[in-house]
Order: structure tokens, then sequence, then C-alpha cells
């Protein structure tokens, strides 16, 4: 039985992943506006009730790593190592992405980009993507509230709320990511864009230290 479950998932998810490239190349062609969930279906060989069952808005058709860009910043936070700071574990975790040219933090190729940047409502569903990772974020942070005052393990005491805290990370975290984006659309090749931001993602990091805690120098930056 636990087989013929495996398989069924397994097939599920090779469908959805299926139409989630063929509406990709489809939105890159003729543009996000222009493609009908109509055409996805045909594209995949599906029911377009299939298409809207996997993907009820059409915008997750394109943002599909929609779930792993919101919750990012807060796994960061609620994984990170036994005694590490939540700030030093969001930019350990962001130097990885930045290193491996994760999608999640930007690095979606040329034509990808330029089709997001040329849909308007792919552009606004980006910013909401952003605001609910904020969102998710602040939640984190006030979780490990109790890990980040001066009674409980030695650190640096934070200098302003969680909330407060969430809302600068989350600026920086926007920046970095359109700066990923721009360089892109410039004609940047990944690894041109890794050693461009390598030193403004320090920078970034050692600005949010100085305004997060009471002790940047404390946090090693």
């Amino acid at each position: 039985m636990s087989n013929e479950l495996g398989l069924r998932e397994s097939k599920k998810q090779e469908t959805r992943q299926l139409i989630s490239d063929r509406a990709t190349r489809l939105f890159i062609e003729q543009g996000f506006e222009r493609t009908t969930i109509a055409e996805i279906a045909t594209a995949a060989r599906v029911a377009k009730k299939t298409v809207t069952n996997y993907f009820p808005r059409k915008e997750d058709l394109a943002l599909d790593h929609h779930e792993a860009f919101t919750q990012g910043l807060a796994r960061a936070v609620a994984e990170r190592d036994p005694g590490e700071e939540p700030l030093a574990a969001l930019g350990r975790t962001f130097r990885t992405a930045l290193l491996e040219h994760s999608p999640v933090v930007g690095f979606t190729g040329p034509a990808f980009a330029r089709m997001v940047a040329d849909s308007p409502t792919l552009t606004a569903r980006l910013r909401e993507l952003h605001d609910r990772r904020e969102e998710a974020l602040a939640e984190a942070l006030t979780a490990a509230a109790p890990d980040l005052t001066p009674d409980a393990t030695p650190g640096p005491a934070p200098a302003i709320g969680p909330r407060a805290a969430a809302a600068l990370i989350a600026a920086a975290d926007r920046l970095l990511f359109r700066r990923i984006q721009e360089l892109t659309l410039a004609g940047r090749a990944d690894e041109q864009i890794e050693a461009v931001l390598l030193p403004e993602a320090d920078h970034l990091r050692a600005l949010l230290a100085a305004a997060l805690v009471d002790d940047p120098a404390a946090m090693g930056w």
C-alpha cells in the first residue's frame, strides 16, 4: 500500500512539474498576460481543470517556488544551529544561496527575469510574496525572542523588537533580490553577479548588525 501511495505522489509531482515547465515556456514566449490556462493545459496534455487543481492562481504557475520563498527567512531562523544568533543564521543562509545561484534569492536567468519584469501581474505578486516573507520572518523572530534577551544564553542584546527587525531585514533582502534581477537583466553571468553581490551583502549585514543589536561587534561582523 505504501509503495502505491508513493508512486501516486510521485506521479502527482511529475504532473505538477510538467505543467509548471510548459507554462513557464509559454509565458516566456508569449508573455504572462497573453498566455491562457487553456493553452497551458494543451501544452501539458492535461485537462484545464487539472491545471487549476494544481495551481489555483495563474501567477503560481510562474512563481512556483513561492512557498520556499515566503518561508525561507523564517526557516533560517527556526532551523539555526544551537547557540547561533538569528542574524548570523540569516547571513549564512543567504551566502549559501548566493553561492549556489539559487532562484529563491533571484537567480532566474535573463528570459525569466524579463518575463516577470514585463508583467504587472507578476510584479505585484512578487511584492505580495516579499510581504509574506517578511511576515513569516517576524513570526520566527518573535518565537526566537527569548533566545535574544540578556537573561538567556550570552549574546548581543536586541536594540529593537522582532517586527521592526523583520522589516529592516526584509528591506535588505528585497534590495539584494532586486540587485540580482537588475544585474541579470543587464546581461551579467551568474558568476559575475555573485562576485558583485558578495561584498554588497557583507556590507548590508554589517549595517543590519549595527541597527539591530546593541553590540554588533559581538556578532563577529
